[in-house]
């Protein structure tokens, strides 16, 4: 239910940003954050919940977070302005930080024996495609019948039901030994994702050379280099830098920030041109994209399966092909562009979203010890927030860019810019998946899961 509700989340308010920026009278760069902020402050908190949750009780977390990101929806829904609806996002996604990741530990310590576990993850990945095929459809109803505020109403039953039987039915656990807070690991991560996103979110807006953009990059240059000098330095840093060392892991994180980064950028553009630009309603616009969710939906088991007996390869070459092919159609976007040409390329992204997800964590864990499969999976999770974040940031200031030239006459030629990157986002999908899933990058998982934790490797005996 908490995955419900926070995959529903994503869709259902790109949904919904042409319907707030009329009536919040947001320019492009508000529509952004209204994204953006959810996914920043997500992205920046995922690793610190679970290590909250392993030291003070994951169901008491999760339960909090539940509560949490409810009474934020509630808040989103009552929202005047767009300041208010952009801070409450930030609540929401502080929430959210303490569902997914929390519900896997619990999963994981609730099934104990080895095949109900599978199980259990199988239903759990389930519902992320019941989600994203759900969100287009259901936010697009909400929006064209009650407004663009019920879509987070839908979050208020769910979320307290779910608190409920959580309290009733989950047994509470904790980590037999907690890792410690990485308090300025933390902050400088928070730093470096606030500052870069808002120097590309408002570069267009407040000029590229502006003292003030320039200072934003320059204090997430700094803060880069402020993590990379504590996490080295601290015994329990909140990211192992020796994790890079393997060539899959690293991949992993990478091809993780592409996919959601064209994911998230595709949800941005696509909304937009379909309710700006075409004049569909968002019920319209909702099952319009139903393809994309429905290929999701139907592809994601099967990678998994995939990549169960075969590897992570052939999904991830699939899956590059297929996001770099839908965004190269789409890179010639106009007013006039054929619904069926649009229906194909929404199909192909749907395929490769499909393939790309199972391959990612299995790549991000694969050789690693297995006293760090969950934190390597945390920051392949982590990494595919960020992508989403810049996804989203990017694409939006490249169009905003092209709006404020003068050169572009509407949404979606200025629009071109921003498909062409995320068609290198698939690129890098495909080069990425290729290089990760080699015999030589495998050695250098095997040498770094040695080097950190050698009794415990990946395929030895417990």
């Amino acid at each position: 239910m908490s995955l419900l509700i926070v995959g529903l989340d994503v869709t259902i308010v790109n949904v919904a940003l042409p319907s707030i920026g009329r009536d919040l009278h947001a320019p492009l760069s508000g529509l952004q954050w209204t994204v953006d902020a959810y996914t920043l402050v997500l992205a920046s908190l995922l690793m610190l919940s679970g290590s909250t949750a392993d030291r003070l009780g994951r169901r008491r977390t999760f339960v909090i977070g539940l509560i949490t990101f409810t009474a934020a929806s509630l808040l989103c829904s009552l929202a005047s302005n767009l300041t208010m609806l952009i801070v409450f996002r930030m609540v929401q996604a502080v929430g959210g930080s303490m569902l997914n990741p929390v519900a896997m530990s619990i999963i994981t310590n609730t099934f104990t024996i080895p095949r109900e576990r599978a199980q259990a993850i199988g239903v759990w990945g389930a519902v992320v495609g019941v989600s994203m095929a759900l969100g287009p459809v259901v936010g697009g109803l909400l929006v064209s019948s009650v407004g663009w505020r019920s879509i987070f109403w839908i979050n208020v039953p769910v979320g307290l039901t779910a608190a409920v039987l959580a309290l009733r039915y989950i047994p509470e656990s904790k980590a037999a030994v907690a890792r410690k807070v990485d308090i300025p690991g933390q902050v400088f991560v928070i730093m470096l994702l606030a500052s870069l996103t808002y120097g590309i979110i408002e570069g267009p807006n407040r000029g590229w050379s502006s003292p003030l953009i320039v200072g934003t990059f320059a204090v997430a240059a700094a803060s880069l280099t402020a993590f990379l000098v504590t996490e080295h330095r601290t015994s329990e840093p909140l990211v192992d830098l020796r994790f890079f060392r393997s060539v899959p892991f690293t991949s992993a994180a990478l091809i993780a920030i592409a996919a959601f980064a064209a994911l998230g950028g595709f949800l941005f553009l696509n909304t937009l041109y379909l309710q700006d630009v075409r004049a569909l309603s968002p019920l319209q616009a909702g099952i319009y994209t139903l393809p994309m969710a429905a290929m999701t939906m139907v592809l994601s088991p099967l990678s998994g399966r995939i990549v169960g007996r075969r590897g992570g390869r052939l999904p991830l070459l699939i899956a590059g092909i297929a996001l770099s092919t839908s965004c190269l159609m789409l890179v010639a976007l106009s007013a006039t562009t054929p619904f069926t040409w649009l229906f194909a390329a929404y199909v192909i992204f749907g395929v490769g979203f499909g393939f790309v997800n199972a391959p990612i964590t299995n790549t991000a864990v694969s050789g690693m010890p297995r006293a760090q499969a969950g934190v390597a999976a945390a920051i392949a999770s982590t990494s595919r927030q960020i992508g989403a974040t810049l996804g989203v940031a990017v694409v939006g200031a490249l169009v905003s860019t092209s709006l404020h030239s003068g050169h572009h006459l509407n949404f979606a030629v200025a629009s071109r810019a921003g498909w062409w990157v995320l068609a290198g986002c698939g690129a890098v999908v495909l080069v990425l998946g290729l290089i990760a899933t080699s015999q030589s990058a495998r050695g250098t998982a095997r040498r770094t899961a040695e080097a950190i934790n050698p009794e415990f490797l990946e395929g030895n005996a417990a």
